[in-house]
């Protein structure tokens, strides 16, 4: 391994910031200075958090499946992330006959573990620093080409320098709107496997209802393992692999907490955009989001309506219409709390404040005019982004277009070979339609793709709409899908077995679906001078802004890049809309596992319980997984900054010990990836011991625990 010498730098304190603001790479703490972080309670060294030479915190942390947050908590390759992670893994390898999305899963020995084809996990082998490489390369008069073509090669240059030959993963990600850039070492290992996993009555206890809200009581937990080669490298599945051994596993502590306790979370959140204008945020909660929701809401009506009926298709379309739900029940959420918390009318004041130095005669001429661009570049493509919000929805749930463009593109090059060209062609092709029409419900698709196409047609403006699907009749759109090659997979697979180029290049669906993806690069070219505008204003008013505040400790927006958060156990003031099932204000920071019982409905899709559940909570056999006070603790809270891409990240105390999984945030903090809010924005974790409970008692999996290091 090519030796690093820039290790992490710790100053561990805050200036004028709250401990729980910030998603921190981890070589920029060494930005923070003020409060000392041990004093609050950290008690770890910057050597045990983030090391390049031997093992520390960061080598128990992994991506899980590229949109989660995953945490070693063996030698034995066993990992945690929440149930919701692993949802589409867990629904994938049900059947109605072995349904263990419903039913749960645990593996009594390692030869009965689930392979889960397609997932993987990712580690941080090392970062550091590409910021001056590559802006000594560029320059503000560069065109967006001419950007672009510096970027990408020393992009190139870097990922060479750094792979090994192919042995890691090297991303480059640019940050703070293209002002500073970082690379990132990996090593991605691909033979993942199910171990365990609650019943969906207590992983996703709440349902939709819950989601976001608090109090919770959800065991929103699933057990997977890592496998390696016989040497401990990265392979793909062979039932002769071993469980890898990380360099670092978390000990996991039973000793509880306390408001007020340090807490620290590490992982991989996705996105935030606490740098936007209030113009951008005008868009956002006005127009896009909105369509969003609304397309998003379309589409789970049509899912639900199949999934109601029969089990397979509920099965099959389950971790497809969650993540929908998430994310509807999300952007409707941060409209209400941009609403409600004035945070437009904040950003507005921090942009008064930002133009009082713009304006100095020192800085007008790079910044004084960027905030008016800015507003004016919204303007430009306001509509534009309402199409995009309809379309990427369309696009997400309507698989008929996505096949047939996808799939129509394979067919046509296929049908244009020679006899042994085909021969050779025909796998990769029919590995194609395996995986298209996997769990594909030719009704559902076709009412979807009628549905979305309908409401695209209603919603969007002419002139910022695709000729090709403004030009069909949807309400017989799934008619001519029906017609096509691309009808069902038996169809597809007649095609590949009787090639005909003419048929092809008829087939209606594809016509359509070709004539919507080029209308939408059509689309983008006309944008292209706005969207590099747009580019280049936004970095130069981010510059602005961090140059206008040298006394703050500025941290990027998420970017899916390791980041570390700390905070406190915290509670949340009381609502008067909710229930909070004999939780008084002073404790309203944990909820137990009499709230989870207090909250069943017997047969209630979203709050029913198992009996067998709930003749053991009846039993109180809660072991050594029982608070010091004498409940049983489900959910907790803290005000550790995280987003989407946290979930299953571990929450840690000072020394490191895993507390539980955050797995949530609260509704009236849902504004938090615009702007933080200090006094209203908190994570919700489950807590570990919970976890341990359902393994051991609930799941009869004990054997697991032993793997796992505890502390009492």
């Amino acid at each position: 391994m090519k030796k690093v010498f820039l290790l992490l730098t710790f100053m561990m304190s805050f200036l004028q910031l709250k401990a729980d603001e910030g998603m921190w790479l981890m070589t920029m703490i060494k930005r923070l200075n003020g409060t000392d972080l041990q004093k609050q309670g950290l008690k770890l060294t910057p050597e045990e958090i983030y090391s390049v030479n031997q093992s520390s915190l960061k080598d128990a942390i992994v991506q899980f499946g590229g949109g989660c947050t995953a945490e070693m908590v063996s030698k034995e390759g066993l990992l945690f992330t929440n149930h919701h992670c692993g949802y589409g893994q867990i629904a994938a390898l049900s059947t109605p006959q072995k349904d263990h999305l419903t039913n749960g899963f645990w593996a009594m020995k390692k030869s009965e573990e689930l392979p889960a084809p397609g997932l993987s996990v990712r580690f941080l082998v090392r970062m550091d620093d590409a910021t001056s490489r590559i802006n000594a390369k560029l320059n503000n008069n560069m065109t967006a080409e001419q950007r672009k073509s510096v970027i990408d090669a020393e992009y190139k240059a870097i990922q060479t320098e750094n792979s090994e030959n192919g042995k890691y993963t090297v991303v480059v990600r640019d940050f703070f709107n293209g002002n500073e850039f970082y690379y990132f070492v990996y090593q991605d290992f691909k033979d993942v496997r199910l171990v365990g996993t609650p019943p969906n009555a207590l992983g996703k206890f709440g349902g939709d209802t819950d989601n976001w809200e608090w109090p919770r009581h959800t065991a929103d937990f699933s057990v997977f393992r890592v496998y390696a080669d016989a040497n401990g490298n990265p392979a793909e599945y062979s039932p002769t692999n071993v469980p890898m051994k990380p360099k670092h596993a978390l000990p996991i502590s039973l000793k509880g907490y306390q408001p007020g306790d340090f807490t620290m979370i590490v992982g991989f959140p996705g996105r935030t955009n606490r740098y936007l204008t209030s113009f951008g945020i005008e868009q956002m909660v006005q127009k896009d989001y909105p369509a969003w929701v609304e397309a998003s809401k379309v589409a789970m009506d049509v899912m639900k309506k199949y999934m109601d009926t029969d089990q397979a298709t509920k099965l099959d379309y389950a971790s497809q219409y969650a993540s929908v739900a998430n994310y509807w029940k999300n952007r409707q959420g941060t409209i209400d709390a941009v609403n409600k918390n004035g945070t437009i009318a904040d950003k507005k004041r921090l942009e008064d404040k930002f133009l009082v130095w713009a304006l100095l005669p020192e800085n007008e001429k790079m910044y004084g005019s960027v905030l008016n661009d800015l507003k004016a570049n919204y303007t430009q493509f306001s509509s534009r982004n309402v199409e995009r919000n309809y379309s990427s929805q369309l696009q997400r749930n309507a698989k008929y277009i996505m096949i047939a463009y996808q799939l129509g593109s394979m067919l046509k090059s296929y049908a244009d070979q020679d006899a042994a060209g085909q021969a050779a062609m025909k796998p990769k092709v029919t590995e194609a339609i395996d995986r298209m029409y996997d769990g594909f419900n030719t009704k559902l698709e076709g009412e979807m793709l009628n549905s979305m196409v309908a409401l695209y047609q209603q919603r969007v403006k002419k002139e910022d709409a695709s000729p090709s699907l403004m030009a069909v009749d949807a309400k017989t759109l799934s008619n001519t899908a029906y017609a096509s090659v691309f009808a069902t997979k038996e169809s597809a697979m007649n095609f590949l077995n009787n090639p005909d180029r003419l048929k092809i290049d008829a087939d209606p669906m594809m016509k359509i679906a070709n004539g919507f993806v080029n209308d939408q690069k059509l689309a983008g070219e006309k944008y292209a001078k706005v969207d590099e505008a747009f580019a280049k204003n936004s970095r130069i008013f981010l510059d602005g802004l961090r140059k206008s505040q040298p006394e703050k400790a500025f941290y990027p927006d998420a970017n899916s890049t390791m980041r570390l958060t700390t905070g406190t156990v915290q509670t949340l003031p009381v609502r008067n809309d909710r229930n909070y099932f004999g939780i008084n204000q002073k404790n309203n920071y944990y909820t137990d596992i009499n709230g989870m019982v207090a909250k069943y409905k017997k047969g209630d899709e979203e709050f029913d319980l198992p009996q067998d559940f709930l003749d053991l909570v009846k039993r109180k056999d809660f072991g050594q997984y029982k608070d010091k006070k004498g409940f049983m603790p489900v959910n907790f809270l803290s005000d550790n900054d995280i987003t989407g891409g946290n979930s299953g990240s571990p929450i840690l105390d000072g020394n490191g010990h895993l507390l539980g999984l955050a797995f949530d945030g609260n509704s009236e903090a849902l504004s938090g990836d615009i702007i933080f809010d200090p006094k209203l924005q908190k994570t919700i974790n489950v807590d570990v011991r919970m976890v341990l409970w359902i393994i051991e008692k609930y799941g009869k999996a004990g054997h697991l625990i032993s793997e796992m290091t505890l502390v009492k």
